[in-house]
């Protein structure tokens, strides 16, 4: 267990580095690298509370869960920016002009209302995957229950992160910028 807190010390922050890498390789701005590193403490709070709800320990496979986790909500962070920064270049061509508060208020609306589904989606499929494994029994249950409990758990405050939180700060991150 030493060994492996040892090397999970120099895996975590590796992954980290390697998710913000990308992000800035998808992105090349550090602003929207810093919305989605920034809400991703929010992402593992769900995975944190379920563990403490079944009474798991921080181990070699909840430190896995986490890690996948953390790489599925960036990915449905960085599909929200995504298609909040298109509907905000749509906004901007369609009114010829610099966009302003209510312009980028209501590219925010659009491009949030065009990824519920398919986050929905995303999240019930991930749920619906690990939920047998976290119910089943058998040989290695007792390991892969405690990799797929903090990706069930985190799935839940990803989704509020995602339709809700990455919205609101891009939301008032774009209008800081805009003067009227």
């Amino acid at each position: 267990m030493v060994r492996a807190r040892q090397q999970l010390v120099t895996v975590v922050p590796v992954t980290l580095g390697i998710i913000v890498l990308l992000l800035y390789l998808n992105f090349r701005r550090f602003s929207e690298v810093f919305i989605i590193m920034g809400t991703l403490p929010l992402a593992l709070t769900g995975g944190f509370w379920l563990l403490y709800l079944l009474g798991y320990n921080l181990s070699v496979a909840v430190g896995v869960g986490f890690i996948a986790l953390a790489g599925v909500a960036v990915e449905i962070g960085v599909i929200m920016l995504v298609y909040l920064n298109q509907a905000l270049q749509r906004s901007t061509q369609q009114a010829g002009r610099e966009p302003g508060r209510a312009d980028i208020r209501q590219a925010v609306i659009d491009g949030a209302l065009l990824r519920v589904r398919p986050v929905m989606m995303t999240v019930s499929t991930i749920v619906a995957g690990l939920l047998p494994i976290m119910l089943g029994s058998g040989t290695g249950s007792e390991v892969m229950r405690r990799i797929a409990a903090p990706m069930v758990g985190g799935m839940i405050s990803a989704t509020l992160l995602t339709l809700v939180v990455i919205p609101a700060v891009f939301l008032l991150w774009k209008q800081r910028s805009v003067s009227n």
